[in-house]
């Protein structure tokens, strides 16, 4: 029988702590995490929104255009492997017509 899983929730402060570790030292945002016991998605996103508060944006807007642009990064991957394959496929056919 499988359980639940259930969902950590953090405290803004905390969310605003992390990100000044990861703002204030030299390690990885993976190191930091591990510290934390936190996924290491959760502290860029807080990063990313942290951020977009600064400048003065809103935050559910940068996240949107986040998700928009892991989006396009995705499909833009599978394009071009598309197009290494149809390189591939060229390069063979045309070596079978010479």
């Amino acid at each position: 029988m499988m359980s639940k899983r259930q969902l950590k929730r953090y405290t803004q402060e905390f969310k605003d702590r992390a990100v000044e570790l990861m703002n204030s030292t030299d390690h990885s945002v993976p190191e930091i995490a591990e510290q934390l016991d936190v996924n290491p998605k959760n502290l860029y996103n807080w990063r990313a929104q942290a951020q977009a508060k600064r400048a003065g944006g809103n935050s559910s807007e940068m996240v949107e255009l986040q998700k928009e642009n892991k989006q396009l990064r995705k499909e833009l991957a599978q394009l071009k492997e598309e197009q290494a394959i149809l390189k591939k496929a060229a390069a063979y056919f045309a070596r079978d017509i010479q």
